[in-house]
């Protein structure tokens, strides 16, 4: 595979190791696990007040994960609708709710297939979830056929 089936995606969070935002293999587009950190480092949906006390809100980091995977995918001519399954990763599963209402403002039954399971942790201790994805977005063939 060429170096342009792969792509750091401009304006998204630097990933923190030597890997791509996403992958084409063939017809299928990989997004690497994605979090709700921001390009600046910072964390959507994670607040810290003037006495250090930690705020994290699963609402706003899954809405935030989701428009991140979709820019990432813009960035290779794809959208959500093109999913086709998706891996979500929960520090606990208390916030299983509250990610699970964001996710259905974004897709329904007939979305992608959805597989979503608690972890330990996440690279860092304010993030609450990270997602992967998986989409299926065929090359545009050439007038000649190829």
């Amino acid at each position: 595979m060429d170096a342009g089936n792969s792509k750091v995606v401009k304006g998204k969070a630097k990933p923190r190791g030597r890997f791509p935002h996403i992958r084409r293999a063939g017809d299928y587009l990989f997004v690497s696990g994605t979090s709700a950190r921001r390009a600046d480092n910072s964390i959507d949906g994670a607040e810290v007040d003037k006495s250090g006390a930690v705020r994290l809100d699963i609402r706003r980091q899954t809405r935030a994960v989701i428009n991140n995977i979709r820019g990432i995918l813009h960035s290779m001519k794809a959208d959500l609708e093109h999913i086709v399954e998706i891996s979500a990763f929960l520090v606990t599963m208390d916030d299983f709710n509250g990610y699970n209402e964001v996710y259905g403002e974004f897709f329904d039954e007939t979305g992608p297939a959805r597989t979503t399971v608690a972890v330990r942790e996440l690279p860092h201790p304010h993030l609450l979830i990270e997602i992967k994805a998986v989409a299926y977005k065929p090359r545009r063939k050439s007038i000649s056929g190829r």
